[in-house]
């Protein structure tokens, strides 16, 4: 097959007008001619295709950006549902438990995972089992307000919640847990050796779902009204 030449791209450029409006995406390949005016004359259609070209640089990365987006919210939601899963199949209260505060870490590729309840007094109701750490009454309230869920990036875990393994903690994800109300706060808290994993401008509906999840099946476990 012979090369084609300037002159047959001329050619077949001459006998489809529209090619260029048909495949705008090429615009930002090609380098139009500088077109001399004469002094202090501005070319504007040349301003008009560096334009042109920029916009479809910028629309091109945010079309990145949306998929890389969506994929990762994708990711994310299937890593909730297998979370979800493993907690019903949790065969007793104990391993509940040691699904929440273990198995989830995993099943979220985070690095650390953790359930706190505030004391109520003397009486620590439901929480003999490990894994679970009890906090001052008002904690809850102190670490996240009147919210249901804090994101914090760049910050240093706290030992209250994480324990020993809270210096691995980067950022991390906080969300309210109420299992009924005859049972003190509680707080779900999840952690990131990645400073940026979880930060104020993301989503907080699945972190959220999976906490109302943990409450329902708490509950149940322990035969507690609503």
């Amino acid at each position: 097959m012979d090369a084609l030449t300037a002159e047959d791209v001329a050619a077949y450029l001459r006998e489809h007008p529209d090619f260029l409006a048909q495949h705008a995406d090429l615009v930002q390949h090609l380098t139009p001619p500088a077109m001399a005016h004469g002094k202090g004359v501005v070319d504007f259609q040349y301003f008009m295709v560096e334009r042109l070209r920029g916009e479809v640089g910028r629309l091109k990365e945010q079309q990145r950006e949306l998929i890389t987006t969506t994929r990762a919210n994708i990711n994310n939601q299937n890593r909730i549902h297998a979370a979800v899963l493993f907690l019903l199949d949790a065969r007793s209260f104990e391993q509940l438990i040691q699904t929440i505060t273990t198995d989830l870490a995993v099943l979220l590729d985070l690095d650390v995972a953790g359930l706190a309840v505030e004391a109520n007094g003397d009486d620590r109701p439901h929480v003999h089992t490990s894994g679970v750490r009890v906090v001052e009454a008002g904690t809850v309230d102190g670490w996240l307000g009147k919210r249901d869920v804090m994101l914090y990036s760049d910050t240093r875990g706290d030992p209250a919640i994480f324990g020993a393994a809270a210096g691995l903690v980067r950022s991390q994800a906080l969300i309210r847990i109420q299992v009924s109300e005859d049972t003190p706060p509680g707080l779900l808290a999840f952690g990131s050796r990645d400073p940026d994993m979880f930060h104020s401008g993301q989503g907080t509906e699945l972190v959220c779902f999976l906490g109302r999840v943990i409450e329902r099946s708490i509950r149940a476990w322990l035969d507690l009204p609503e």
